[in-house]
């Protein structure tokens, strides 16, 4: 299968702390993959490290067999809803347009046809009609809607989502997953940072178990047993989460 990111012998520190140590890390093309690991696994600072937003301690990252900076226009980027500023005054359609600068660079407006992009991934996800509401108005599940959307409207051939379903109803997570999945039968590469355990063989086909160090990586049928639970999450807590996926 082709590759689509290469990590190798990655290493982040925080004030000489090790965040990540020593990963390699090998994602096919045409997955959805849960990234998964008790808090403080380093799951979000992987992604960030990837994406060139957390400056490594060593290690290399390859996306398409180039740096991410050569390769960013083929990669989205939805963040935790909590790391984003959802007092700034603007509204769902102008979020998701911003999805477009990277198509359009920073220079040209957008155009007709770039809002109409705009007003049909909002639709996909089920936010036409709150199209002209204030970020700041909507739901948190509602504002996820919106992050997808923006994610949607560009197109990507890598999506890295970090906790999409944290804080949503349902409802929504069930229409995310269902857009997710659709984008991995069009050959897209899906990533997320992923926390419950019941839902892994439902949502994904692939898991990175993570606990700062590698401790598998593969199809779940192939990953998910109870040996590699118990050394990612340790404990009783993990014997127990392992009886309830396999």
């Amino acid at each position: 299968m082709e590759e689509v990111i290469n990590v190798e012998d990655l290493t982040v520190a925080y004030h000489e702390k090790p965040v990540l140590w020593d990963i390699d890390l090998k994602v096919p093309r045409g997955i959805l993959l849960a990234i998964v690991g008790p808090n403080g696994a380093g799951k979000s600072t992987l992604i960030k490290t990837i994406l060139g937003l957390v400056k490594p301690s060593a290690g290399t990252v390859s996306v398409f067999s180039k740096s991410f900076k050569e390769a960013r226009k083929q990669v989205a980027y939805v963040p935790q809803r909590g790391t984003v500023d959802w007092d700034f005054p603007t509204t769902a359609l102008d979020v998701v347009m911003m999805g477009r600068y990277g198509k359009l660079g920073w220079f040209r407006r957008p155009g007709k046809r770039d809002k109409n992009l705009a007003l049909s991934s909002l639709k996909k996800v089920g936010m036409l009609k709150y199209a002209d509401r204030q970020i700041s108005q909507l739901s948190g599940g509602q504002q996820q809607r919106v992050f997808l959307a923006r994610a949607l409207i560009q197109d990507a051939e890598i999506y890295f989502m970090d906790e999409p379903f944290a804080g949503v109803d349902a409802t929504t997570e069930k229409a995310i997953i269902a857009l997710l999945q659709d984008l991995r039968k069009k050959g897209k590469t899906v990533i997320v940072v992923h926390h419950d355990l019941q839902t892994l063989k439902e949502y994904f086909d692939w898991v990175f178990l993570l606990n700062v160090r590698k401790i598998a990586l593969g199809p779940i049928k192939q990953v998910l047993t109870t040996k590699n639970l118990i050394q990612t999450y340790g404990g009783r807590e993990a014997f127990l989460s392992a009886k309830n996926v396999n």
